[in-house]
């Protein structure tokens, strides 16, 4: 870091496996990615391209490989594929992903219905060749899950070779885990937590009001997701107790 403060929380260190940010990249250009990662690539520990950018992404390959040798893993975001599993081409995902590189994968149901016990296969299938991220939650706002279903689906998509469960809330946060205002789901994400381990859940939070609930809730290194580009930086300074939201949250006042 650039100064010499005392009372810093310890961050996990990079390659993480917990305390991550994820990152969305909706479209940036191949310069937008350089600057990008100029300015905030030691802070980024997954990216993200979101929901089927990828299928319409000039210079694709060269966009990856632009992340990955900054040693930053990339994926598809799921509505990609949940595109090629409702057209029936899931074979065809699993080549797209090889073809490109790709380690880590998402497996979600937030657009279509797929059932469970299909869903944990896919995700059997899929944790052979790579990391796989299983989102869990619809993103139908009126479709409200209880909390024990919740923890029923993340331990079974745990189970059957999840490396993470993602915590749907949509690039809004305003679905899922949260109210239609933004609002923080405080009983469901606590009743979570009480069987589900911290450190296996990515948390989408794209609202800051959301990303400091888990930080005072989990602590610095909660995993979160859905951060804009340009929020890496000052959502790593509150991770830390440099931004007013948490600056009183890891002093030692005795």
């Amino acid at each position: 870091m650039n100064f010499n403060l005392t009372q810093i929380p310890e961050r996990t260190k990079k390659p993480r496996t917990h305390g991550l940010t994820m990152v969305m990249d909706k479209g940036l250009s191949l310069e937008e990615a350089r600057t990008f990662l100029s300015a905030a690539g030691p802070h980024i520990d997954i990216l993200k391209l979101g929901f089927g950018t990828a299928f319409v992404t000039p210079n694709l390959r060269e966009k990856i490989e632009l992340y990955q040798s900054a040693n930053i893993p990339v994926y598809f975001g799921g509505t990609l594929f949940e595109a090629f599993v409702i057209r029936n081409q899931f074979d065809e995902y699993v080549k797209a992903v090889q073809d490109y590189g790709i380690r880590y994968m998402e497996v979600s149901d937030g657009s279509i219905t797929i059932p469970h016990a299909e869903k944990c296969g896919y995700i059997e299938k899929l944790s052979k060749i790579g990391l796989v991220l299983s989102e869990v939650g619809s993103k139908d706002a009126e479709h409200i899950i209880p909390p024990y279903k919740w923890i029923e689906l993340m331990s079974a998509e745990l189970s059957a070779g999840a490396t993470y469960v993602i915590a749907e809330a949509r690039e809004s946060g305003n679905v899922g885990i949260y109210r239609g205002s933004g609002e923080v789901r405080e009983g469901l994400v606590q009743e979570i937590l009480t069987r589900i381990p911290a450190e296996k859940i990515i948390w989408e939070a794209p609202q800051k009001a959301q990303q400091l609930y888990f930080l005072e809730l989990v602590g610095c290194n909660a995993n979160l997701g859905n951060l804009a580009p340009n929020e890496v930086i000052s959502l790593e300074a509150m991770r830390i107790g440099l931004r007013g939201d948490t600056f009183s949250l890891f002093l030692d006042r005795e």
